[in-house]
């Protein structure tokens, strides 16, 4: 048989036709699908797979699944890139698919884990003074005991002083106050120190060895902002764009105006040198123990450097993740999905009914963006506290924590918010008397927290496989247009969990749900135990149709079925 005759089709999964790698977990199988025509009685068809740059090539027969179709999967506990291709051999000879495909293993952490960002100004005792690594570190058992695994640390870097912004963003700064994290590099450094406030990098490895004692692992803020105070507008002033009369232009997002930041330019005519020594701090911090990165405003610079630096950085680790702190258009956001950021923010916090979340977490985790894109939901950020915080509080700070703890398998928080902090500038998202540019205290026992309910949470995802996966979301019908009702099972079928939520903060509402009873092997004449999780309540139940309240107060159930034997 000629080697025109067999013809490979419909592979998946694929992005983009294979222009760019899928992404899987080291703790699960990537399954691939192939049509392949021609083939004869005697036709055994391989997958073929291999670690990048490997020499030689792993065999795994394919099954027939019917009409042509066949499908295999690659295991590996290995992070990294790999690349595969199919197979046939025939008893005249043996023919190789013309191309190659990739797909990347990340460790299993890159889909399931749970986020609080952590501002280190606020984690002292002392009004109008700096925390300090010692006081994180003290803040670890309280991070823990919430059930985080990992702390994003806002900029830690040394803060410039001129043109140092003061309180809420304010022109005018007092001598003690402490400017804007993101207004990077003094006298005591660049990209590659800390911030002495916050102490030595001696105290910052030991921060980090704290952690890990807890399971913690810590993010680390990646932001390629420069002070006027910053060693490289002395010693490379070609790497900033310049204004008419030469000097250093500052940062603008009409009309917001950031004196105290300079961009760099990404394509000034030396790029290469500038990208290198980028790269180079990605490199320096993951020699300091670092292994997990949030990436500040991704998408206003060139997608071909990021296409090149994350190569860079897996080089070095190939475990390394990296979230994309991208808010912009959904085309750039799955672009950088697409070349390689491990994770990415969301539109979650402007998501607030039933129709919305449904329609926009089909997209997230049932279309083709479930293979290159990982949406991490945060409640709420240092710039983004939604208006709906702001009016309802507590009751909403109750009901967007559920949903983002149970829509992703991934999620996170900025501190603060278990305390149902929801003072804001008037008119914007933007915190009251922000610690992005002040020292703060803060009670974290304060009355009115949700400490117990987000500690309670945390233990339900950690208890319950289903909820430890990213593509097994599944929506089902409720009949109040106020009650979204969704589930999430294990790939082993051993585990379901359903979540009903109150989508309205305000009022109680009352509807009926449709169970999936087929996902716990039960008959709709079966008796059948249902636990809901966050109470520990238990009843007995028959039949499809649940009917259930929720109030603003109590404003989800997350529950699972038994069956009676």
């Amino acid at each position: 048989m000629k080697k025109a005759e067999i013809l490979f089709n419909n592979i998946a999964p694929l992005v983009d036709g294979g222009q760019y790698y899928c992404k899987c977990e080291t703790d699960l199988p990537f399954k691939i699908y192939v049509t392949i025509t021609g083939l004869n009685a005697t036709s055994k068809v391989f997958l073929n797979f291999r670690k990048k740059a490997e020499k030689s090539w792993l065999q795994s027969i394919m099954n027939s699944i019917g009409q042509d179709r066949f499908e295999a999967a690659i295991k590996t506990k290995e992070t990294g890139l790999y690349e595969y291709t199919f197979v046939v051999e025939e008893e005249d000879g043996i023919i190789t698919h013309d191309r190659i495909y990739e797909v990347y293993f990340d460790r299993p952490r890159a889909r399931f884990a749970a986020w609080y960002e952590m501002w280190p100004r606020s984690q002292g005792k002392i009004k109008g003074k700096s925390a300090t690594f010692d006081d994180m570190i003290n803040r670890l058992p309280y991070v823990h005991d919430l059930g985080f695994d990992t702390i994003y640390l806002a900029p830690t870097y040394p803060v410039g002083g001129t043109n140092k912004k003061g309180p809420n963003n304010s022109l005018k700064a007092g001598p003690d106050d402490p400017g804007s994290l993101f207004s990077i590099g003094n006298e005591y450094g660049d990209h590659k120190a800390v911030n002495p406030d916050f102490g030595t990098m001696e105290d910052f490895h030991r921060f980090i060895k704290e952690a890990a004692k807890f399971g913690i692992e810590l993010a680390i803020d990646i932001v390629f902002t420069c002070s006027p105070d910053h060693p490289w507008i002395k010693q490379h002033p070609e790497w900033f764009y310049h204004n008419s009369d030469g000097t250093i232009k500052y940062a603008e997002n009409p009309p917001k105006k950031y004196e105290d930041i300079h961009p760099l330019n990404f394509e000034c005519e030396n790029y290469r040198e500038l990208w290198n020594e980028l790269r180079d701090i990605f490199l320096f911090w993951i020699e300091q123990g670092i292994r997990t990165f949030r990436v500040d405003n991704p998408h206003t610079k060139p997608v071909e450097f990021w296409k090149w630096i994350i190569k860079e950085i897996h080089k070095k680790d190939s475990s390394a993740i990296l979230l994309a702190e991208a808010f912009t258009e959904p085309k750039m956001m799955k672009l950088l999905g697409k070349v390689g950021f491990t994770q990415s923010y969301t539109y979650f916090t402007w998501r607030y009914n039933k129709h919305d979340f449904t329609e926009y977490m089909t997209e997230l985790t049932m279309t083709d963006m479930q293979y290159y894109f990982r949406g991490n939901l945060f409640t709420n950020t240092p710039d983004i506290l939604m208006p709906l915080l702001q009016e309802a509080g507590r009751p909403a700070f109750m009901q967007r924590i559920v949903l983002a703890s149970t829509l992703s398998s991934v999620y996170g928080m900025y501190n603060g918010y278990e305390l149902c902090e929801n003072k804001a500038i008037p008119g914007t998202e933007d915190y009251l008397n922000s610690e992005k540019y002040e020292y703060k205290v803060w009670d974290w026992d304060r009355p009115g927290n949700i400490k117990y309910y987000i500690k309670k949470l945390n233990q339900i995802r950690k208890e319950n496989v289903a909820l430890h996966y990213y593509r097994n979301l599944s929506f089902y019908e409720s009949s109040d247009d106020n009650i979204l009702f969704y589930g999430k099972t294990s790939y082993n079928n051993e585990n379901t969990i359903l979540v009903a939520v109150n989508m309205d903060a305000y009022n109680e509402h009352s509807g009926v749900l449709h169970l999936p009873l087929e996902k716990f092997g039960i008959q709709a004449v079966e008796e059948y135990t249902i636990e809901e999780l966050l109470s520990g309540k238990t009843f007995t139940q028959k039949g499809k149709e649940l009917s259930i309240t929720l109030s603003n107060e109590d404003p989800a159930w997350i529950f699972t079925l038994h069956k009676k034997y």
